[in-house]
């Protein structure tokens, strides 16, 4: 999960798509307006929102001729729960900064485990 998603946004444009979603909130924006405001090509956006839900960190709907992506929240808290968690390797004093951080825009989920 974590090499899929880090690695859909390793890309500056992929990022800043990204970035607009999480921005725009859990109602999402329309594919012709994620591509107005970062002035990108209609088929670079398109290939750019294809990699992101290919990678689970964003969905669409259709709502009448247009389609909303939105960002999966429950994803995104996923990977920086696991980052946190593996990456900190259980030592509270690296962790401390981004903890307080996450809780404040992102209340915790817990993993399930296997």
């Amino acid at each position: 999960m974590a090499v899929r998603t880090l690695s859909a946004l390793a890309h500056e444009g992929r990022l800043s798509v990204f970035r607009a979603l999480v921005k725009a909130g859990p109602g999402g924006m329309a594919a012709g307006d994620i591509a107005r405001q970062l002035k990108t090509a209609a088929n670079t956006m398109s290939a750019q929102l294809m990699m992101l839900s290919n990678a689970g960190l964003i969905h669409a709907r259709r709502d009448g001729r247009s389609i909303i992506y939105a960002v999966d929240f429950e994803q995104m808290s996923g990977l920086l729960l696991f980052l946190t968690e593996d990456c900190c390797g259980g030592r509270a004093e690296i962790c401390a900064p981004l903890a307080a951080v996450a809780t404040s825009c992102c209340p915790p989920k817990r993993r399930q485990r296997a």
